[in-house]
């Protein structure tokens, strides 16, 4: 089993970068091979989330990229996403909407479904949580493929909602993710 913190050095000149804007944060994302498959390099967030100056760090670049975005919410995207949205809102003090695999809601959601490369799955947000011309941005730990942050906007728009942007932890440009989602504001902090 890999450690991830093992391979982090936390130093006295990470507060002192910190406090200057440059924190490497990429030494806080654990690289996992074959995970969840052979053939897959996942790019862990939880050593990032271990250490707050860090995991603070990232928010405040987060923030820095939406300024001027005029958001009325925040929908976070199952489930990592929760953990990167929540304290976003909060500290805004805004509504954060949670959109979620199907079936986990209790109430009346609207769903849209989307590819996968083997398959399909689907997404749901409850009908009451966007109004007419709400700005919601759409927040997810990382975007790769693009079809979950697809998929989001769809819900956002399909209720009324105007995305005002995405925002996201990692990237992982070689995938295309960005593509699927054009036209929109796309803060991301930590690019491979």
């Amino acid at each position: 089993m890999i450690d991830p913190l093992k391979s982090v050095k936390v130093t006295l000149s990470d507060k002192l970068i910190l406090k200057l804007g440059r924190m490497d944060l990429k030494k806080y994302i654990a690289n996992v091979p074959d995970f969840p498959k052979s053939g897959i390099l996942f790019r862990d967030i939880t050593p990032l989330l271990q250490y707050p100056p860090a995991f603070r760090h990232a928010l405040d670049l987060i923030k820095q990229g939406i300024v001027g975005n005029n958001i009325d919410s925040f929908a976070a995207i199952d489930a990592r996403g929760f953990l990167i949205a929540a304290p976003l809102a909060l500290e805004m003090d805004k509504p954060l909407l949670p959109v979620r695999k199907e079936g986990k809601l209790p109430r009346e959601a609207v769903k849209v479904s989307y590819d996968l490369e083997y398959g399909s799955n689907s997404m749901e947000l409850h009908m009451d949580a966007v109004s007419e011309g709400d700005r919601v941005l759409v927040v997810d730990d990382l975007l790769a493929t693009g079809g979950t942050a697809e998929a989001t906007v769809r819900l956002v728009e399909e209720l009324g909602g105007v995305v005002a942007g995405l925002a996201f932890l990692v990237e992982l440009r070689d995938l295309g993710g960005r593509d699927r989602i054009k036209g929109y504001p796309i803060t991301t902090v930590i690019e491979y």
